[in-house]
């Protein structure tokens, strides 16, 4: 199988597990458009942090993550989420799908490389499933 053609968590809620594809992304993981979004997995149980984050409406929402240590990458650990907004870090939000850490990892490489700050901008959304945390992957071109 191709790495493109991920396997989906399934020990996760259909709707809670995140959306994502390398087909939006260019050979060396840059963003095809600056349309490009990561919805992030495993928001269930983070849903009062989200709703904190979208109640305090503060504008300006980035991730506060680092890149993976070599330990994260041997052990498969899920990547977690964290957002800044409103002048505070948040608790956890959630975690990227699985399969697509490198392009986080590559997104926050490029930002660093660019001397900018090196934070993923970030949008909190409503869907049927409950609110979820969009990445938006494409303002890191």
């Amino acid at each position: 199988m191709a790495f493109w053609n991920r396997d989906e968590d399934t020990s996760l809620p259909k709707g809670d597990r995140g959306a994502g594809s390398f087909s939006n992304y260019k050979y060396d993981l840059i963003p095809s458009n600056g349309r490009v979004t990561l919805r992030l997995a495993n928001s269930n149980p983070h849903q009062d942090e989200i709703a904190k984050v979208l109640e305090s409406g503060a504008e300006g929402i980035e991730t506060a993550i680092s890149r993976r240590s070599p330990e994260d990458e041997r052990t498969d650990a899920p990547l977690v989420i964290r957002l800044f907004a409103g002048g505070r870090v948040t608790g956890v939000v959630g975690t990227v799908p699985r399969g697509l850490e490198a392009v986080v990892d590559e997104a926050l490489s490029r930002l660093e490389k660019r001397g900018v700050k090196v934070r993923i901008p970030a949008k909190v959304v409503k869907t049927r499933d409950g609110l979820r945390v969009d990445l938006l992957m494409g303002q890191t071109r």
